[in-house]
């Protein structure tokens, strides 16, 4: 498969994955069945542990430019990432503003890049 397009086939499933699980702690009205701050662990865990699986799975393709490669991985996941929330939010499916939605959920997109960097990171000085 093209590395682009696992790229992003993977930057979709580690959207995915925490979304569809979220349907498991929010009613039909849309109010959340647990505490919320909880709610908002669930996902970033989710997403990271997902993210974290995907990056390994990724990684075992590369041979060269660990670095680069995790730079532009993590960078492709957060655009695919804030693409479909952004989605969402235009869309009318999160009830809350452009700005509420950075505040909230937004920034937390940001730990894509700073694993896959990590990962890459650690792959090209254990390639030295």
């Amino acid at each position: 498969m093209n590395k682009y397009l696992k790229m992003v086939l993977y930057g979709l499933i580690v959207w995915l994955v925490p979304f569809i699980i979220s349907f498991a702690f929010v009613d039909s009205q849309g109010n959340f069945v647990i505490d919320e701050t909880f709610f908002k662990s669930i996902m970033v865990v989710t997403g990271a542990f997902i993210g974290v699986i995907l990056a390994v799975r990724y990684f075992r393709d590369v041979e060269t430019n660990y670095l680069n490669e995790g730079i532009f991985l993590g960078l492709i996941w957060l655009l695919v990432n804030l693409a479909l929330d952004l989605s969402m939010v235009y869309g009318g499916f999160f009830q809350m503003s452009v700005t509420q939605y950075f505040t909230d959920i937004g920034m937390r997109y940001l730990s894509m890049p700073i694993y896959t960097i990590g990962m890459g990171y650690a792959l090209m000085q254990n390639a030295k």
